[in-house]
């Protein structure tokens, strides 16, 4: 069903050749005319060409996705610090979303084989029903066990149907009689919980995270 164009570990690129008097640099070509591009990882804001990839991702690309919980929240890299001792310096990444327009969303940390193959499919078939709650936690800036535990569980909404226990893949909620407990300690803020809850993702959206 698909041409993979540009994978950096799996398919072919073009490259360019840059040769200046300080140094001879290969620079990989990103693809015109791509239909979907999934952008695995935060982006480097100190990282020139980081940033400017992405860009040129967005420019070349009908539809871009933020995959994984460092690509759609920024993740764990939101602590991350650069630089080697004995002179540590501070290097930020941001989400996708906060470099370039990112079409949809798919949470995970990782996320599953099947949620990104079922995307794909319903991509390409034109499935707008299936895309609509990836399209909608692209908006969803609350992601983290914090804010699952603000927006449903001390507000007495929460079922106890264990979904967002079982969709935690560090293992950050337990269910404790019937209900969740979260250790913010272990979250990493991938917002799986958060997408799989039926008190806040749309009902339309069960199951797709393939747990």
């Amino acid at each position: 069903m698909v041409d993979l164009v540009y994978a950096i570990t799996l398919a072919d690129e073009q490259t360019r050749i840059i040769d200046t008097e300080e140094k001879l640099t290969i620079e990989r070509i990103y693809p015109e005319n791509v239909d979907i591009a999934l952008v695995e990882g935060s982006v480097c804001l100190d990282d020139p060409h980081a940033v400017e990839l992405i860009k040129d991702v967005r420019a070349k690309t009908k539809i871009v996705v933020a995959l994984g919980g460092c690509a759609v929240t920024g993740c764990v890299t939101r602590f991350s610090r650069g630089g080697q001792n004995p002179q540590p310096t501070h290097v930020a990444f941001v989400p996708v979303s906060e470099v370039v327009p990112v079409d949809f969303a798919i949470p995970g940390c990782p996320p599953s084989t099947d949620a990104i193959v079922k995307f794909v499919v319903a991509a390409l078939e034109g499935d707008t029903d299936y895309l609509e709650p990836y399209a909608e936690f692209v908006k969803n800036k609350d992601v983290s066990g914090d804010d699952l535990w603000k927006r449903v569980i001390s507000q007495g909404l929460c079922m106890g149907c264990g979904s967002c226990s079982a969709s935690c893949q560090v293992r950050a909620i337990e269910m404790f009689e019937g209900k969740p407990d979260v250790r913010m300690e272990l979250c990493i803020n991938c917002g799986s919980c958060i997408m799989q809850c039926p008190r806040i993702r749309m009902p339309k959206a069960k199951g797709i995270l393939g747990v």
